[in-house]
């Protein structure tokens, strides 16, 4: 991922030092379990662990260009790895790495940094989750029109609608968490999985060690099916924060202009347009998500690799890894802020609901007319009638609101009261199931009207 859209944190689960710390980690580990087991002396399996600490201790970029170095000769970067280690730990390093293949370490590397990089993105979704929450309590109240086909529905909450997003996020902090545990994994079977050279227990001193489970069955590699699991769980979380960041981004546009983005002092919108104030973050995170979701069709196709093994999930593996991980990331701790500091115009919410000159209420009208006695049939006439008799003439000085039609149509007048459809046309009554849902997303009613 581009620096533009990396967070140092997470670039530094992917980054060489890291990859190189946990790959000794992964052999002194296996190196002890060896020396506990009775396959490599105890003092040997001493040596390796303390001077390859110390080399890791030291480690910098002198040593990254060693490695470098001898892997332009070996074309093999796990024996590059392996022989810059000889160097420092000395004779004893013919014990490190006894009777594993190549994959035993980079499968469980990446399983380590796959899960340190899963525990900082269930961080991130924490805040998100603190952000949501917070504005869906304070625009609990807050009264906005419902849209559905991009057309004004009925009226709702604004608060309850950040209130659906929080359930979603919920959703995908438990489906990444499904994913992580999928993926914490360790591998450590020799050649083609059968464990013809290592004693099966040493897999799980590893692994243990490692916070990780045993492979059930490990061909040589882990099996990519988990991997393509977690590449789903990310891309599901793309698209929803890409939900999110298109309802800010319709709600921003001009003639809506019901919330918007913080614009900060000093910004600028537009080269050319001074007054412009765009919904760049938004539009950003559209874009991200987009990126994120590339990683599953990549993921998903490296299930199929041939017999026990081969690489050519490898290459993949080298973008979509760091990629989809470091821009989720930066999606989530983006996100997070601009839902705290997203400007919300209630009054605006409360005009928009009536710029249809009331035809947001034929719902209630309906009801009205058919608890009336009309068949649901006539009352649906009568009530579209009226309505696009305001939705047509909209703007126009002869247009009449909703309820003036309702109160010169001959077929209403005697059959329901005035009262009736006075009520019919408050949009506070879209909010009295507001504590029953707030209970059951959050658990709280939160604040009373």
């Amino acid at each position: 991922m581009v620096p533009r859209y990396t967070r140092p944190v997470m670039a530094a689960i992917w980054s060489a030092e890291n990859r190189y710390r946990i790959w000794f980690e992964i052999e002194a580990l296996a190196c002890e379990a060896m020396a506990e087991y009775g396959t490599v002396p105890k003092e040997a399996a001493r040596t390796v662990r303390e001077k390859g600490a110390a080399a890791m201790v030291a480690f910098s970029d002198a040593d990254l260009a060693r490695i470098d170095e001898i892997e332009a000769e070996t074309r093999h970067d796990v024996i590059a790895f392996l022989t810059w280690l000889a160097e420092k730990v000395g004779p004893d390093s013919r014990f490190v790495h006894l009777g594993m293949t190549s994959s035993d370490v980079l499968d469980t590397c990446l399983a380590v940094q796959l899960v340190q990089a899963t525990d900082l993105l269930l961080k991130d979704l924490d805040e998100v989750l603190a952000a949501l929450k917070t504005r869906a309590f304070e625009h609990k109240h807050t009264l906005t029109i419902g849209r559905s086909h991009g057309i004004h529905a009925e009226p709702t909450s604004f608060g309850l609608k950040l209130a659906g997003h929080y359930a979603e996020f919920a959703r995908n902090r438990t489906r990444l968490e499904t994913a992580r545990a999928e993926i914490a994994t360790c591998a450590m079977s020799g050649a083609v999985g059968t464990y013809a050279h290592l004693d099966p227990r040493i897999e799980g001193y590893v692994a243990e060690r490692l916070g990780l489970k045993p492979e059930t069955v490990s061909t040589q590699v882990i099996p990519r099916d988990r991997h393509a699991a977690f590449f789903c769980a990310l891309g599901v979380i793309a698209s929803g924060i890409e939900r999110l960041a298109t309802e800010v981004r319709h709600l921003q546009r001009s003639e809506v202009r019901e919330a918007e983005e913080f614009f900060h002092p000093g910004q600028k919108g537009s080269s050319a347009m001074p007054h412009k104030r765009n919904p760049v973050l938004t539009e950003n995170l559209t874009g991200l998500a987009r990126l994120i979701r590339a990683a599953v069709i990549p993921a998903l196709e490296n299930v199929a690799l041939w017999h026990e093994r081969d690489i050519s999930h490898s290459s993949v593996e080298r973008n979509i890894c760091p990629d989809a991980t470091i821009g989720l990331d930066f999606a989530l701790a983006r996100l997070s802020g601009m839902i705290s500091k997203l400007v919300v115009y209630p009054d605006r919410m409360a005009a928009n609901i009536e710029s249809l000159g009331g035809v947001v209420h034929s719902g209630e009208v309906l009801l009205a007319l058919a608890k009336a006695g009309l068949s649901r049939e006539d009352a649906y006439r009568i009530v579209q009638r009226n309505a696009m008799a305001t939705w047509t003439k909209l703007g126009t000085p002869e247009c009449r609101t909703f309820r003036e039609n309702l109160a010169a149509d001959p077929e209403i007048a005697g059959r329901v009261p005035a009262d009736v459809l006075d009520a019919a046309m408050d949009s506070r009554q879209h909010l009295k199931a507001l504590d029953t849902q707030y209970e059951k997303i959050f658990g709280e009613a939160g604040p009373r009207d």
